[in-house]
């Protein structure tokens, strides 16, 4: 599977290419401060970042690839993981989602029993049990650094993973950019599957921007990976 990075920015350039391609919403979801952002920014710019800010409502990258000789652009929706930052934009996060990845840091418990919330809350906003889900544990660069009983088990996440029918990989935005590619790979491959996506409208501008509802919020600063 042939692939390309795109960050596109303007709304000229997203509607060429939306005309020639199948283009599928990914929603990247789960606690603050798991890696969200770094992960998503690995996907499409190619690059961990050194320093993140938590996101403010959501955050929008793309990615085009090439798979089995056809080409489908991926939007990914990066959301915020607190409740403050996205609480009333929770509706335009899962409409006409196509695939969603739940993330965890598997060296935080907390946000792999966090990860139940996350399914509760796209059962509350209708997504289908036939939508693609992705389990992702993040952060494996901690691994060697932590205690084995301060970390999420690999049978633990498997056991999940099988018990609500997702796709499971462990990663690290910031040590791991093959791993990272084989979850493109594997969501593009299971989106392409699809034979007629109800395809959302393209957005206003495309690249990565922040919506919120307040006028002036604070920033909260991350170091995530």
């Amino acid at each position: 599977m042939e692939s390309s990075l795109e960050f596109s920015g303007s709304l000229g350039s997203v509607s060429s290419l939306a005309s020639r391609c199948r283009t599928f919403k990914v929603l990247v979801i789960g606690d603050s401060g798991v890696g969200k952002t770094c992960l998503t920014h690995r996907l499409c710019a190619g690059e961990f970042p050194s320093r993140m800010e938590a996101t403010i409502g959501v955050d929008f990258r793309e990615r085009l690839l090439d798979v089995d000789g056809e080409k489908i652009k991926l939007q990914l929706w990066d959301t915020a993981g607190q409740e403050r930052f996205r609480k009333s934009m929770v509706q335009h996060y899962y409409r006409n989602v196509h695939a969603v990845l739940f993330v965890y840091d598997l060296s935080c418990p907390s946000s792999f029993s966090g990860l139940t919330s996350w399914l509760e809350e796209c059962r509350q906003n209708s997504v289908r049990q036939e939508i693609p889900r992705f389990l992702v544990g993040n952060k494996t660069d901690l691994r060697e650094s932590r205690r084995s009983d301060g970390l999420v088990s690999q049978e633990r996440a498997l056991d999940f993973a099988r018990t609500h029918h997702m796709t499971f990989f462990e990663t690290s935005a910031k040590s791991s950019p093959n791993a990272v590619e084989d979850v493109v790979a594997a969501i593009g491959a299971k989106l392409k599957g699809q034979k007629k996506p109800s395809v959302s409208s393209p957005p206003a501008y495309s690249g990565s921007f922040k919506l919120s509802n307040q006028k002036n919020p604070e920033k909260d600063v991350l170091s995530c990976c």
